[in-house]
């Protein structure tokens, strides 16, 4: 199908796309995908490391002693470690969680795949999981990789984003349109 221009086009698609090239020329796709997924997981879990990534008061040496530092700790692949190196350098440590969706969405559509992200108000059972995943991919017409996101705001159902299409099927949304619908 081909990755969208709005991507590729974007700042952090272009570091994006530059990595997947440079991945791919070492044969290291797979191997930098699961760094990427780490460093997302790492940043999510310290709010240190978040604030190391927003902070511009950290001057660019201080960013690329502790991002060197993280890469250490999480044994990232070299080229993994370099690149967020030359984020830091370059002072775009705000725009990586956009430099990682934008490369899985890269590596996805080169597998021939589609990522979805499923927000629900529980966690999904995995029959539940293979059962969405096969749907999307029959509405789709390729494989299906899901995201699972847990919102207890959600109340039940889920809410579905591929690409820019979003279904929303959450009891939170229909009770908000009952509401509107009294009020008239």
């Amino acid at each position: 199908m081909g990755i969208s221009g709005g991507i590729t086009a974007s700042l952090a698609g272009r570091y994006a796309s530059a990595l997947y090239a440079l991945a791919g020329e070492h044969g290291a796709v797979a191997a930098i995908e699961a760094d990427l997924d780490r460093v997302s997981a790492a940043v999510t879990d310290s709010a240190d490391l978040a604030k190391l990534l927003s902070d511009p008061q950290i001057s660019r040496d201080a960013a690329s002693r502790a991002v060197k530092a993280v890469a250490e700790v999480l044994t990232l692949n070299p080229l993994t470690a370099n690149f967020l190196g030359v984020l830091a350098g370059n002072r775009r440590l705000d725009r990586l969680p956009e430099i990682i969706r934008a490369f899985a969405a890269i590596a996805a559509d080169a597998r021939g795949e589609i990522t979805a992200d499923v927000t629900t108000a529980h966690p999904l059972q995995p029959n539940q999981i293979a059962a969405l995943s096969a749907k999307l991919a029959q509405l789709e017409g390729r494989a299906v990789t899901l995201r699972t996101h847990i919102d207890p705001a959600l109340l039940g159902g889920l809410v579905v984003q591929i690409g820019s299409q979003m279904i929303d099927g959450s009891i939170r949304t229909r009770l908000n349109s009952l509401a509107q619908a009294v009020k008239g």
